[in-house]
């Protein structure tokens, strides 16, 4: 098993410090979601994507889907940002786990640098259906991203 767990990257961290991420809905950087085999080794030191060991199938594209940014907003002490549910439709594919990059490079960013690496726990597919990756709720215990 390659995956083993989520993950907010180090990279992204230090990155956040460094003003390189820009998550504003209309306004802010591009972000995509790639999707990974079981053989794809990922962890918190992940630094960028990759097409080692990328999914292919029907209704997938190398290097992912674009994500849509919600806005980053507060919720006591905390501060969150979240994506909106990405689907891949009419898609046959198979996948184990994800990555979240930033794929601007106006920001200072590069054009591949992670945010997350997401463990789908096990083997997820689709059969000329729809894939859908459903993002948690947008709260300061649940937010894909968020920074207590």
């Amino acid at each position: 098993m390659a995956f083993s767990g989520n993950y907010m990257c180090t990279s992204f961290k230090q990155q956040l410090l460094q003003a390189k991420h820009d998550f504003t809905n209309s306004s802010g950087d591009t972000f995509k979601l790639a999707m990974y085999t079981n053989s794809a080794s990922f962890d918190a030191a992940t630094t960028a994507y990759t097409t080692s060991n990328e999914i292919s199938g029907t209704g997938y594209s190398a290097g992912g889907g674009t994500l849509t940014n919600v806005t980053p907003t507060t919720s006591g002490t905390t501060a969150l940002t979240d994506f909106a549910d990405l689907t891949f439709s009419s898609s046959t594919l198979t996948a184990r786990g994800a990555l979240i990059y930033n794929t601007t490079t106006g920001s200072g960013s590069g054009t591949t640098d992670t945010i997350v690496v997401l463990d789908f726990g096990s083997d997820k597919s689709s059969s000329a259906g729809d894939f859908t990756i459903v993002f948690p709720t947008a709260d300061a215990s649940n937010a894909i991203i968020r920074i207590a």
